[in-house]
């Protein structure tokens, strides 16, 4: 799967972070889109190991093409400090994941970040946004997003302490911010302790893809194992 075809499906995609490549297997098997390579246990957008994004990228390129997913990681949970993101995306790059996201935490200097990264997406390179439910941005930062040349967007939650991104976000506000996505034409994801609960509300949104973690583990608890029933469901209702 390109992560072109993501912004042409009829439905959402499914996104389930994994850990380790039994994981990653596993959601595989089950039908998961995009396979998000995270560690839960190292914060919200916590960096796996390099050889660890190797091994499960070098994993899914052995499948035949009807079995493939996208693949996804992040940088970590790092400042937004141009030098340090550079050092990071260098290194994730090299693992021959398909797309990186990188967390938008609360700074001063997006611009300088932004513009530091616009050489790797006319390089080519899928950049995703990660932007937190729970900080205030200014308001020309989608609009900015969208110039450095990134695929998208993903609206998550930053504290992992069981609220959803529907208990921060309003109807309304996730109507608008969603809204606000599609008049610059980037691709939008929802994540943020999302369950089966929250998915009528999630697909009103027409996101193109929606992630899950806490609410596809074990106890609904992120730092779990998956819990293969729970993706089940998920899958069948999307």
């Amino acid at each position: 799967m390109n992560a072109a075809l993501l912004g042409r499906q009829a439905s959402p995609q499914l996104l389930i972070s994994v850990c380790t490549l039994d994981e990653a297997k596993m959601a595989l098997a089950l039908g998961a889109d995009i396979l998000d390579l995270k560690n839960p246990h190292s914060g919200a957008l916590g960096a796996l190991p390099l050889e660890d994004i190797r091994g499960i990228v070098a994993y899914l390129n052995q499948q035949p093409m009807a079995h493939k997913s996208l693949t996804s990681a992040t940088l970590g949970d790092l400042p937004m400090h141009a030098e340090q993101l550079l050092a990071q995306l260098d290194q994730v790059i090299a693992t021959g994941v398909a797309i990186i996201k990188i967390g938008f935490f609360a700074s001063e200097d997006y611009q300088g970040c932004l513009q530091a990264l616009l050489p790797y997406t006319q390089a080519g390179h899928q950049l995703i946004a990660v932007l937190f439910a729970e900080t205030a941005y200014p308001d020309s930062l989608l609009a900015d997003i969208k110039q450095a040349g990134f695929l998208g967007v993903m609206l998550d939650t930053q504290i992992k302490n069981g609220l959803s991104l529907f208990e921060h976000y309003s109807a309304e506000q996730a109507s608008e911010f969603a809204k606000r996505v599609a008049v610059q034409g980037l691709l939008l994801g929802l994540a943020g302790s999302l369950r089966d609960k929250h998915l009528t509300a999630a697909k009103k949104l027409q996101p193109h893809y929606i992630g899950f973690r806490g609410g596809v583990c074990v106890a609904n608890q992120r730092v779990s194992t998956l819990d293969a029933e729970k993706i089940k469901v998920i899958r069948k209702m999307l």
